[in-house]
C-alpha cells in the first residue's frame, strides 16, 4: 500500500528513475484506490464506534488486531527517513494510532475478551511470514524485509476474525460484521487498483504485494460465500487446522511448563474451556466436534446465517 507513491516522493534526485516512477504515480491515484482507502477507513471507524458502543470487545479478534498492528508498524517504518505528502502520512499514522486504540481497549475492557472464540494461533502465521520475507525480500535491508514480511502478514491478518466468527455462529452485531466485508472491499478494491495499474503501466510489478492480496481476497470471499448461504470451502479445513494447531500448541507446552503449570494458567486465561478441548482432543472429540460442530463443519444448518 502506497508504495510506489513513497519512494517517488522520497528521492526527487534520482534521476531518470524518478520520471519513471512518477509516471507510475500517476497511475496509483484512481477510483479504485480511492475507494478501497475510502472502505478502510470506514471499517476502523466503525470498528472503534463498535467497540465504544458494546463498552466492550464482544465478537473481535484480539489476535487480528495484534496481526494488523505488526502489519502497520513494520509497512510504515518509512515515516521515520522519508519525505512523503500529507495524504500517505495521514492514513500511516491512522492506522497505527487506531490500532493502538483497539488493543488498549482490549487490555482496559479485558473482562468483555471472548477467548475460546480466539484460538488463532499467532506463532503459526508469523513464522511462515518472516521466513518468506527473509528468503524473498529484494534486497536484504531492514526496511525492504519489513516491508516484505508486511506484504504476506496482510494476507493472513483477517483469518484470526474469520475464525472467530465461524466459531460465533450466532453473532448479530452490525458493526463487527460491517468492519469484517470494509475490510475485505478494501482489499477487493485495491487488487482492482493494481489491476488498473497493470494495464497502464505494463512494467508495473509488485509480486509480494499481489501474493499477500491474493491470499486476503481468497479468505474473504470465502467468508463472504459462509455468512450468506453458510456453505465454505475454507471454513471446515480453517477450524480443523486450528484445532490440531492448538492440540500440538498445549503439547509442546504442558512438556515445558509441566502439565500442572499449564493447566493452572489454562484456567487463569479462558477458565479451562478450550484448554480442556485441547488437552483431550481424541476424548472430547465425540462430544465438542461430534455434538456441538459436527452440523457447522460437515453439514451446515440450511437456514441463511446472519
Amino acid at each position: 500500500m502506497f508504495r510506489e507513491l513513497e519512494v517517488a516522493a522520497a528521492d526527487p534526485r534520482a534521476g531518470g528513475v524518478v520520471t519513471n516512477l512518477t509516471s507510475l504515480t500517476s497511475h496509483s491515484w484512481n477510483m479504485y484506490r480511492y475507494v478501497g482507502d475510502g472502505l478502510h477507513l470506514l471499517g476502523v471507524v466503525v470498528l472503534l464506534i463498535t467497540l465504544a458502543k458494546n463498552k466492550g470487545c464482544t465478537g473481535v479478534s484480539r489476535a487480528t488486531q495484534v496481526l494488523r498492528l505488526a502489519v502497520f508498524i513494520t509497512r510504515y517504518l518509512d515515516l521515520l527517513d522519508h519525505n512523503q505528502i500529507e495524504y500517505l502520512v495521514f492514513f500511516k499514522l491512522t492506522y497505527i494510532i487506531t490500532s493502538v486504540i483497539v488493543l488498549i481497549v482490549f487490555w482496559q475492557a479485558d473482562s468483555t475478551y471472548e477467548r475460546p472464540k480466539d484460538t488463532c494461533s499467532l506463532l503459526v502465521i508469523f513464522l511462515p511470514c518472516t521466513t518468506a520475507a527473509t528468503l524473498l525480500a529484494h534486497e536484504h535491508t531492514v526496511l525492504e524485509i519489513c516491508w516484505t514480511f508486511s506484504q504476506f502478514l496482510a494476507g493472513f491478518a483477517m483469518v484470526p476474525q474469520y475464525i472467530f466468527c465461524y466459531r460465533d455462529r450466532g453473532a448479530k452485531d452490525w458493526g463487527v460484521s460491517f468492519y469484517v466485508l470494509a475490510l475485505g472491499g478494501y482489499r477487493v478494491f485495491y487488487a482492482l487498483n493494481w489491476v488498473y495499474k497493470k494495464v497502464m503501466m505494463p512494467q508495473y510489478f509488485d509480486i509480494h504485494s499481489w501474493i499477500g492480496g491474493a491470499l486476503e481476497i481468497l479468505f474473504f470471499i470465502d467468508f463472504v460465500i459462509f455468512r450468506f448461504t453458510t456453505k465454505s470451502m475454507l471454513r471446515t479445513v480453517a477450524l480443523k487446522v486450528d484445532e490440531k494447531v492448538n492440540e500440538i500448541q498445549y503439547k509442546v507446552e504442558s512438556k515445558v511448563l509441566g502439565s500442572s503449570r499449564t493447566a493452572s494458567l489454562a484456567e487463569e486465561s479462558s477458565g479451562g474451556e478450550l484448554r480442556r478441548r485441547r488437552a483431550t482432543p481424541k476424548e472430547e472429540s465425540g462430544v465438542e466436534l461430534g455434538q456441538t460442530e459436527a452440523a457447522d463443519l460437515e453439514d451446515p444448518p440450511k437456514k441463511v446465517a446472519d
